[in-house]
């Protein structure tokens, strides 16, 4: 790789921008739909043999019942993904019974969730988030403790929160436009795909950042250029960070071809995050390290 990553930096860092600007404006227009653990609820998925009932015959069904605020959607050719308030046992059996008589029913999951552990786990899920974030700024900062010129180190691990913040802000925006178009509602296991992505992300960011420092502590009593060090350092890790990088987007767009529907927006995250994440390890860290730095350099 012979490209100038300093010299197009303004062109990386303002496409980045615009994402994670353009992820911040769709969060806050649509917002972002809470599952059932998350907000509490029952969650109820039933299959039927035999003949099959429409989506509005089971909305009726449970509405005549006396089922309030209840969401049907026919997930598959005879399965039904049913959301609920949250009800106790006498209600789901009664529910039950009336769903039988629209056909032979087989109840394949149900969950309910009261709304107080689904505040506490929503709670819980952004604190987990936030001190990742600064638990991983901060290790880095400690690691990169011995480099102080041209960058100080608590400087590697505040560009290290930017571009993890920019890595999970991008799939978010993406899961609150779904949101608002294909009524994708969020959950733990889209928590857990955000953690995924920061870990998988921050990994790639610091291989670049050690070649850096490699570089750096070589180059120590001599005159150089950072950004040309920089440039250096990019190309040494650059086909390491991408092939690492496609073995795993590989994997997870097979998931996304035959893998269970169930998971499909859990590996999307995770591939959208790879894929960003991929990118702002190279084209993000490293010039932000670069303006951050420069005006140090000898």
């Amino acid at each position: 790789m012979s490209f100038d990553l300093i010299k197009h930096k303004y062109w990386f860092l303002g496409f980045s921008g615009a994402l994670v600007l353009l992820s911040l404006v769709a969060v806050a227009m649509f917002g972002l739909r809470a599952g059932i653990d998350l907000r509490g609820g029952a969650q109820w998925e039933i299959s039927f043999y035999g003949t099959v009932p429409t989506e509005g015959a089971v909305q009726a069904a449970l509405q005549g019942a006396g089922a309030r605020g209840v969401s049907v959607k026919h997930e598959e050719e005879n399965t039904f993904l049913i959301r609920l308030p949250t009800i106790d046992e006498p209600m789901h059996a009664a529910y039950a019974e009336v769903l039988k008589k629209l056909g032979d029913l087989e109840e394949k999951n149900f969950a309910s969730i009261g709304p107080t552990i689904g505040a506490e786990l929503r709670t819980r899920a952004i604190w987990a988030i936030v001190l990742v974030l600064l638990g991983i700024s901060l290790y880095v900062a400690w690691a990169f403790r011995k480099v102080t010129v041209p960058v100080a180190s608590w400087k590697y691990g505040l560009v290290t929160l930017f571009t993890l913040f920019h890595d999970v802000a991008i799939p978010v925006g993406l899961l609150a436009v779904l949101g608002r178009w294909q009524g994708i509602e969020i959950d733990t296991n889209f928590i857990v795909a955000l953690l995924v992505v920061m870990g998988f992300s921050v990994h790639d960011t610091i291989v670049v950042f050690d070649r850096i420092r490699e570089n750096l502590l070589l180059a120590k009593g001599k005159r150089f250029s950072f950004g040309d060090l920089i440039n250096q350092s990019v190309r040494e890790t650059f086909a390491r960070s991408v092939n690492t990088s496609l073995t795993l987007i590989i994997v997870l767009i097979a998931l996304l071809a035959v893998g269970p529907p169930s998971l499909f927006y859990f590996v999307l995250t995770i591939l959208v995050g790879t894929v960003f994440g991929t990118y702002s390890s190279i084209f993000v860290a490293s010039p932000l390290l670069y303006l951050w730095g420069r005006k140090a350099a000898p």
